[in-house]
């Protein structure tokens, strides 16, 4: 299959990194987001970043111009009609993700594989919304998207091997690591590493120890880059708090219950970095 436009829904912190890596791979990139305010952050967010490739050497200024032009901002879904591949990157929500998988199965011609960046939405269930489940895969990136090097390619139960082959293809020439997995709730990546953070805020929470001293003990003790705290400030709390929901949804373990902290966080609009306030202020 040649791929050479690819279609993104979503612009937001993954939408916009998954952009920068196909625009910098080479690709015509259509980056679709419901409001021009949302995409005009996005390109000024993936200009600031390809300004730090450039700064350490490992892109051209050229490089960065040419990138950069070969990314087309629209808020008209429609407008990936005529993509050669779409990867859907919108919010962890099962009803905005089953809303976007009908409209891409409906516009775009029944060849084309559908992708999501979910991080833990089943992709089976996504599958059985189209005409075309076995063109449906999972395509995890990681954040930040121009800097890690893994891609949890995910076989929902009607994926076909074509298209698996196909994905993985598309990852290796972004200079990423695909490893396969198949479909369960929260994949590998999210069901080992998010009751590692939702435990980490109950010791919060239970008075065990400060946020900083958590973050110090995994720091220092497991060698972490990064504390379990200030990686869900980073992540997004709201987002963990989707994604265990989503991890005691499926599983039905309670060991998955969220941290009742975090929801009042959530609750309070402490989503981390991104709101200013989480277990730290920004």
């Amino acid at each position: 299959m040649d791929i050479r436009r690819v279609g993104i829904i979503g612009a937001g912190t993954m939408g916009n990194g998954i952009a920068h890596v196909f625009a910098r791979g080479g690709y015509t990139v259509i980056l679709c987001d419901i409001q021009q305010n949302f995409l005009q952050r996005a390109l000024a967010t993936i200009a600031g970043n390809l300004d730090r490739e450039v700064a350490r050497n490992k892109i051209t200024a050229a490089d960065k111009d040419s990138a950069l032009g070969r990314i087309q901002p629209v808020t008209d879904r429609n407008k990936v009609a005529d993509c050669d591949f779409v990867i859907e990157a919108a919010t962890e929500k099962v009803e905005i993700k089953a809303d976007i998988f009908r409209d891409l199965d409906s516009m775009t011609p029944p060849e084309i594989i559908l992708a999501s960046n979910t991080s833990c939405i089943s992709i089976t269930k996504l599958g059985a919304l189209a005409k075309r489940p076995d063109k449906v895969i999972g395509m995890h990136f990681f954040n930040p998207v121009p800097v890690m090097k893994l891609v949890e390619v995910i076989r929902g139960l009607a994926t076909s091997q074509e298209t698996f082959d196909v994905v993985r293809e598309l990852s290796l020439k972004l200079d990423k690591t695909p490893v396969e997995v198949n479909d369960a709730p929260g994949f590998v990546s999210n069901r080992v590493l998010m009751p590692l953070l939702n435990e980490a805020m109950y010791a919060v929470m239970e008075g065990v120890a400060t946020p900083e001293a958590v973050d110090e003990v995994f720091k220092l003790g497991m060698a972490h880059p990064m504390g379990p705290l200030t990686l869900a400030d980073f992540i997004g709390l709201d987002v963990c708090l989707d994604i265990m929901r989503v991890l005691l949804a499926g599983l039905g373990d309670p060991k998955y219950r969220p941290c009742p902290l975090l929801i009042k966080m959530v609750d309070a609009g402490w989503l981390g970095r991104k709101s200013g306030r989480g277990f730290y202020k920004y």
